[in-house]
């Protein structure tokens, strides 16, 4: 089979195009011949060496797939050759052909295209745990979307909406907030020519918001804490920028405030029955209209390191996928 492989650490460019042996399913394992695989920020730093795992080489980047059962293990009974299916891998979309986990590959439902399920696990599935479950984001409170206009961020701008809450997002250029306004965001704030911290007040009549949503982190990460509300919840979904901000911590007691971590990938593997309802709800928005990806462009896989490469330079609004 054909795949985009990391053969060592190193930039989108230093990737190859080549042929590699065709994987079997082993117990309690699938092989999807892929279809479409979703892109995202942690597939630039897994061929870096910079993300949680590290995957013997060579291997695929691309976490997020979907396609149809090609082959099924021992022990496997929810899942059928011919199956059409999205899943979890964590790496290895990049190609072909791939093997997954059994329990991380659900079905798809019918009528969804294969470019939108391999959209929907990484980025609405970790910013919807954020809100939902880490948040505990109400109706009527106010939520502050850092990189509003990128995967994981677009998505939780459109959630926000979904659960009521007044949503305001903060991103680099108009053209990335004109989007967020379609998402449907209320509110927003271009902090590469604005005062984040005056616009916030201004916005809020000095209130200050309920919940930061920040995938970021770097130098808006402070002044975006000190914009909070009383008891406000500040989401840390990853670095983005770089740079893992340092926080004074006078700030989380005076303002009664919380620091909480987001890391849906442990979420799903220790609460796997609160993640499947979650998906579930998911995917109900979905079907009933309210909740739909944007898609900013699609690769071939023979080009995918370009969508890695343009991830890295920030010209991604939305979802990117490789079409394979």
């Amino acid at each position: 089979m054909k795949a985009i492989l990391c053969q060592q650490f190193g930039m989108p460019e230093s990737l190859v195009f080549a042929e590699t042996p065709s994987p079997t399913a082993s117990k309690g394992k699938v092989v999807i011949a892929v279809k479409s695989c979703g892109v995202n920020f942690p597939d630039t730093l897994i061929i870096q060496g910079k993300y949680q795992f590290k995957p013997q080489m060579p291997f695929s980047p691309g976490g997020e797939v979907a396609g149809i059962v090609k082959e099924v293990g021992e022990g496997v009974k929810h899942l059928k050759v011919g199956d059409r299916v999205f899943s979890m891998p964590g790496w290895g979309g990049f190609a072909e052909e791939v093997e997954v986990d059994a329990m991380k590959t659900l079905p798809m439902p019918d009528g969804m295209d294969f470019v939108t399920g391999s959209t929907v696990m990484y980025a609405y599935g970790t910013s919807y745990h954020a809100l939902k479950d880490r948040a505990k984001l109400q109706a009527g409170e106010t939520l502050l979307v850092m990189g509003a206009a990128g995967g994981v961020g677009l998505a939780a701008v459109e959630l926000g909406k979904i659960m009521g809450a007044k949503v305001i997002a903060a991103a680099s250029t108009d053209e990335k907030l004109e989007l967020c306004k379609q998402y449907g965001a209320t509110e927003v704030i271009n902090y590469s020519k604005e005062d984040l911290r005056e616009r916030i007040k201004e916005i809020t009549g000095g209130k200050g918001v309920d919940v930061v949503y920040d995938p970021v982190g770097g130098a808006f990460a402070e002044p975006a804490f000190r914009s909070m509300a009383w008891k406000g919840r500040y989401l840390v979904v990853g670095f983005a920028a770089g740079d893992i901000p340092a926080l004074p911590f006078n700030l989380p007691l005076l303002k009664g405030a919380s620091v909480v971590g987001v890391f849906w990938g442990a979420f799903a593997a220790n609460e796997p029955v609160q993640s499947m309802q979650n998906f579930k709800e998911l995917l109900s928005f979905l079907a009933e209209g309210n909740m739909k990806p944007h898609i900013h462009a699609q690769y071939s896989l023979e080009n995918a390191a370009q969508s890695l490469t343009d991830i890295l330079d920030r010209k991604v609004m939305g979802k990117v996928v490789v079409v394979v």
